[in-house]
């Protein structure tokens, strides 16, 4: 008896009311907890701030390559403090290809290669005790 009217269940179709209204058009409503949106708002300093903290406690590569990626995607280019500290992470976390990496990334965000080297002048100090080399040192001008 069961069985037969389980089967009468699944094949019924249900009964569609032509007084039941449907919306035209869906209106999409976005929740947010704060994700990559909750600073768009943020000054400069705040931002160097956050991420100069944020690399100095990074404890592993995938967190350091997520903060990478989360920094250089601002339309502005990260203070020379928050390079120092992402370098520093890189060489925490024995990675020597990611160090080299930030600096392309530098060069990439930079507006003039006037910039990249002013960069290069000040960070090179913490490059030197790092050991780190550029990518044009590494392979000659590119």
């Amino acid at each position: 008896m069961l069985a037969s009217v389980s089967r009468s269940l699944i094949r019924a179709r249900p009964v569609v009311s032509a007084s039941v209204a449907r919306p035209l058009a869906f209106t999409a409503v976005r929740y947010s907890s704060g994700g990559a949106h909750a600073h768009e708002t943020e000054s400069f300093e705040s931002f160097n701030s956050r991420y100069h903290t944020f690399f100095s406690s990074v404890g592993d590569l995938f967190e350091l390559q997520r903060g990478l990626n989360n920094a250089f995607a601002y339309d502005l280019v990260p203070s020379t403090e928050v390079i120092d500290a992402a370098l520093k992470a890189a060489r925490k976390v024995n990675d020597y290809a990611t160090a080299v990496r930030i600096l392309e990334g530098v060069k990439e965000k930079v507006e003039n290669k006037g910039q990249y080297q002013a960069y290069l002048d000040e960070l090179k100090p913490t490059l030197e005790e790092l050991g780190i080399s550029t990518r044009e040192e590494l392979y000659g001008k590119l």
